[in-house]
């Protein structure tokens, strides 16, 4: 079954090199120059990637894509800008995009990160979570709220942190921002700081890290959130 992309591109001359090329390299492709019926458009196309040109007419990338996350729609996204500064980069990685380019690129740069960014997709899926889900020798359960520690005990944790370890779970080798954090985890009326989010974090490594201070399954990614790893 071949891989579907969205191309949504206002500058048309980019848009048909892009779906050429990409047609040639044997993906199902479909484009869009606006960002008005966007949503309506990947709901129905359901694609596999989209690039996502974050200054569109009628409705910005940026605000397609936050929207996408809002309805849990988690088709992977490379942004395309023209933009070449590092704080819109880290802005487009907050919000949880698998990478960004800037205008002008190499053709075969791109076709290099789509392909890996839809094998990355497929090998590293975030696993079904049930009930119980384990992972380096330890062990978490949501019904419960115990885990086995990689020590081999067992502990009773809060909920926040049940919900916490579900959400990087679900997510599991994709970066997940603090801003989504704080948004999935609290209400608009509580105020957590970035603080509390650390500490849980020391939490989960004190728990099931062989070496905290190197971790392997919690990872920072630094201004940006956190990647949990499940590993073997």
């Amino acid at each position: 079954m071949l891989s579907k992309v969205l191309i949504i591109e206002d500058e048309l001359s980019l848009q048909e090199t892009l779906r050429l090329n990409l047609e040639l390299e044997g993906y199902d492709v479909d484009v869009l120059s606006s960002g008005i019926h966007a949503l309506e458009h990947i709901r129905s196309f359901s694609p596999d990637l989209i690039l996502l040109d974050i200054m569109l007419p009628g409705m910005s990338g940026t605000d397609i894509y936050q929207q996408l996350s809002k309805e849990q729609i988690r088709t992977p996204v490379i942004f395309l800008t023209a933009k070449n500064d590092v704080k819109d980069k880290i802005e487009g990685l907050k919000l949880g995009a698998d990478d960004y380019i800037t205008k002008p690129f190499d053709l075969e740069e791109l076709l290099l990160r789509i392909n890996i960014v839809l094998k990355r997709n497929r090998s590293d899926k975030a696993p079904a979570v049930n009930d119980v889900f384990s992972f380096g020798g330890c062990e978490i359960n949501f019904l419960t709220f115990e885990v086995k520690t990689i020590s081999g005990n067992r502990e009773t944790i809060s909920k926040r942190e049940i919900a916490l370890l579900r959400l990087l779970v679900e997510h599991a080798n994709n970066v997940v921002s603090r801003d989504e954090i704080l948004e999935k985890i609290w209400t608009k009326d509580e105020n957590p700081s970035s603080r509390t989010i650390d500490n849980f974090i020391l939490n989960f490594r004190k728990w099931f890290e062989k070496n905290p201070r190197e971790p392997i399954h919690f990872q920072s990614i630094r201004g940006v959130g956190y990647k949990f790893i499940p590993g073997h």
